[in-house]
């Protein structure tokens, strides 16, 4: 099973109460918002500095041929923390490979992957869809055999969160009984990583590494160990509508009654 997946999981299920008269088990630790480093490129040699902080990384892979290679070297000179693997194009023997490496778990674009993923259960699956993803498709994820959901966009030099992305992440968060991840640049503010928080993203994905000012996940880490814990009121999750019959009611007059 994949360690952060069931760190995720653990983060996902801390706002929930169960129901009936049971006494409700707490999270043995205060629950976080997970952060998760993403990497294009890697220098090994400044590996511990660039992911300071991170819960887990994940290596963007274009090619297996490549990617596998470099995924195993970052697990043996980082163990400390799972690796996952960002895939983009990998052929069907490709994940064996992977978990060979080390590989923790993966995150793939639903068009782009083959079902042959499934074979096998020894990584996290992570699903990548895109925050416009229609309700009916956001349903039809949520009943797949996979372990999590990214929303993930195109992240230009000067992207920033905007009210539109929130309402779209609170959408998917509503619409979905899995764990949310979503990614977000670097220069995220605090009460950024708080309105998210309380949108129900149980993780971000900040891109890592040389380009990156060096100490920022570090920073980013303090940043979300201080975060107030979201009511549940506020992580709630989207309830069926029950449809309202119109009509008058139905009153009955004295003299009907007599009759």
């Amino acid at each position: 099973m994949s360690k952060f997946i069931d760190k995720l999981s653990l983060v996902s299920q801390a706002g929930l109460q169960p129901m009936g008269f049971r006494a409700a088990q707490g999270v043995p630790q205060k629950p976080r918002m997970l952060l998760i480093a993403s990497l294009a490129q890697v220098d090994v040699d400044r590996l511990a500095d660039c992911v300071a902080g991170a819960d887990a990384g994940l290596l963007q892979i274009p090619k297996s041929s490549s990617g596998v290679k470099t995924l195993q070297q970052i697990c043996q000179a980082m163990s400390d923390i799972p690796w996952g693997g960002w895939l983009r194009d990998i052929g069907r023997g490709g994940i064996r490979q992977m978990v060979e490496a080390g590989c923790d778990f993966v995150v793939f674009p639903a068009a782009e992957t083959s079902l042959a993923i499934l074979q096998n259960d020894e990584v996290g699956k992570i699903l990548e869809v895109e925050a416009l993803l229609n309700e009916g498709l956001l349903k039809a994820v949520d009943d797949l055999p996979i372990d999590a959901v990214l929303v993930a966009g195109e992240q230009e030099k000067d992207y920033f969160l905007t009210w539109h992305h929130l309402m779209l992440f609170r959408r998917c968060a509503d619409l979905l009984t899995k764990p949310l991840l979503v990614s977000v640049p670097s220069d995220i503010a605090a009460s950024e990583l708080q309105a998210l928080w309380e949108a129900g993203v149980g993780g971000v994905v900040v891109e890592a590494g040389v380009e990156q000012p060096m100490g920022r996940l570090a920073e980013l880490r303090q940043m979300i160990d201080k975060l107030t814990f979201p009511l549940p009121s506020k992580r709630r999750k989207a309830e069926p509508l029950l449809p309202y019959i119109g009509g008058e009611t139905g009153i009955v007059s004295e003299e009907e009654e007599e009759e």
